[in-house]
C-alpha cells in the first residue's frame, strides 16, 4: 500500500492542525469584521483584514451535500473503498469538505445532522471527520 499524503503544516495552519489533535476543531474569527472562516487563511475574505483569533466550534452541522466514490484515486485509500466525500455545513457558518464515517456511505444523504469525530492518521497529524448524530 502506498502512504497516505499528509497535509502541509505551516506557520498559518499549525493550530488548525495541533487543535485537532487536542480533539477540538479551532477555526480563525477576523478580529475586526468578526467573519468566522475556512479554509485557513492569513486575510480575511470579507474585510481582507490580517488581524484574527482562533475559536473552538461546535462540530455540529448537517450535511449539505455528498458523493460516494468507488474509485481507487490514490493506492493509499484502496482499501477504504467505497466512501464518502462530503461539504459540511457547521452550525456556525463556515462549510468543510470531509467524511461521514459509522455509517454505509451511500446511506450519508442531505441533511443529515452530524458532529465531528477527531481521527488520528500518524502521531502528529489528526483530521476531522464527521459522524451522524446518534450513530455509534
Amino acid at each position: 500500500m502506498s502512504e497516505r499524503p499528509l497535509p502541509e503544516i505551516g506557520e498559518h495552519n499549525a493550530e488548525f492542525w495541533a487543535a485537532l489533535g487536542r480533539g477540538e476543531l479551532r477555526l480563525q474569527r477576523c478580529a475586526d469584521c468578526r467573519h468566522l472562516r475556512h479554509p485557513v487563511n492569513e486575510t480575511c475574505p470579507q474585510c481582507l483584514s490580517g488581524a484574527f483569533a482562533w475559536e473552538t466550534v461546535s462540530g455540529q452541522g448537517e450535511v449539505l451535500s455528498t458523493i460516494v466514490f468507488h474509485q481507487v484515486y490514490h493506492p493509499a485509500f484502496a482499501d477504504e473503498v467505497p466512501y464518502n466525500v462530503s461539504l459540511i455545513q457547521l452550525d456556525e457558518g463556515p462549510r468543510l469538505i470531509s467524511n461521514v464515517v459509522g455509517a454505509d456511505p451511500a446511506a450519508v444523504a442531505v441533511g443529515d445532522r452530524v458532529e465531528v469525530v477527531f481521527a488520528p492518521i500518524v502521531d502528529d497529524v489528526t483530521i476531522h471527520r464527521f459522524r451522524r448524530t446518534g450513530d455509534a
